[in-house]
């Protein structure tokens, strides 16, 4: 018997979950399915994890740290570990994705298209994962 299953929910870890909620929900249109209640923390008010959803894109984000234990900066070790985790997002208008961040701040290669008929762009998040937006270059 096939186990039946149905989409796939990459979980990141994060460092500010409001900094990261800008970046998916303001900048990239992410809108928020469930989350866990807000709490009030030395770090400011948020909630530990949130799924969020973009189409049929869905992404789960959590607090890499508990309640008052965030360190003030960054770890970079951390961060230089999410360097291999990509997410490839299907993106049906790559050159209105590029002009939408690159005008709201980003600083991003224009599409590119790829050795396997792929035009993509990539960028990174606030955690340093990479999100490839992507979509086949033959339409």
């Amino acid at each position: 018997m096939a186990i039946e299953m149905r989409g796939l929910v990459p979980l990141l870890q994060v460092f500010d979950m409001n900094e990261s909620m800008r970046f998916y929900c303001d900048l990239l249109g992410f809108e928020v399915l469930q989350r866990s209640p807000e709490v009030d923390t030395p770090e400011g008010r948020f909630s530990h994890w949130m799924w969020l959803r973009q189409g049929s894109a869905e992404l789960m984000l959590n607090t890499a740290y508990d309640s008052g234990e965030r360190p003030a900066v960054r770890d970079g070790e951390r961060e230089r570990g999410h360097g291999d985790t990509g997410l490839f997002i299907g993106c049906p208008d790559v050159d209105a994705a590029w002009r939408h961040l690159t005008e709201h701040g980003l600083e991003i290669a224009p599409p590119s298209e790829t050795g396997y008929g792929s035009k993509q762009i990539r960028l990174r998040d606030p955690d340093g994962f990479e999100l490839c937006l992507q979509w086949n270059a033959g339409g």
